[in-house]
């Protein structure tokens, strides 16, 4: 079962593998703001189209002080593949595991026409310098979504 994430509360610490053979961890984005988006699937639709519109934005975010990456269950390998034939400027991250995502709440029982699976709830987090939640957006729609976010950021400052 996953934990259930909550506005206000410490962001699970986490280390994952990324897509460039390196590793991340949660403490590696202290002092600066960090989204997290949680996608299902490398090279699907949605996924595609979300992860090229976070890229897109990543100037506006680093100018922000904020960090981006996306984190799926997908193997290293994938994620790499997945980089490279889009020109993603965002590290993905992987957690084969699901030990981060559910900590984060975002891995569980899904539905997809009529049939039951075990998969991510589209979910993006957005974690302060404090190591501290400060905004959830569950069960995204990608039209639009990363400039949401990007304006969430931005507001932090006013």
């Amino acid at each position: 079962m996953a934990a259930k994430l909550v506005e206000g509360a410490k962001a699970p610490a986490f280390k994952l593998p990324t897509d460039d053979g390196g590793a991340v961890t949660l403490s590696d984005f202290k002092g600066k703001n960090l989204v997290l988006f949680f996608y299902p699937k490398a090279n699907t639709s949605g996924c595609t189209k979300e992860a090229i519109a976070f890229s897109a934005l990543k100037p506006s975010f680093t100018k922000a002080n904020t960090a981006v990456l996306g984190v799926s269950a997908d193997p290293v390998k994938a994620q790499d593949a997945f980089r490279k034939k889009h020109d993603l400027k965002t590290p993905l991250a992987s957690d084969e595991t699901h030990q981060m995502l559910e900590s984060y709440g975002v891995w569980g029982e899904k539905s997809m026409y009529g049939r039951k699976f075990q998969g991510i709830t589209r979910t993006t987090v957005l974690i302060g310098p404090d190591g501290r939640v400060i905004q959830i957006w569950p069960k995204v729609k990608v039209d639009g979504h990363a400039e949401e976010v990007l304006a969430a950021v931005r507001a932090l400052k006013e």
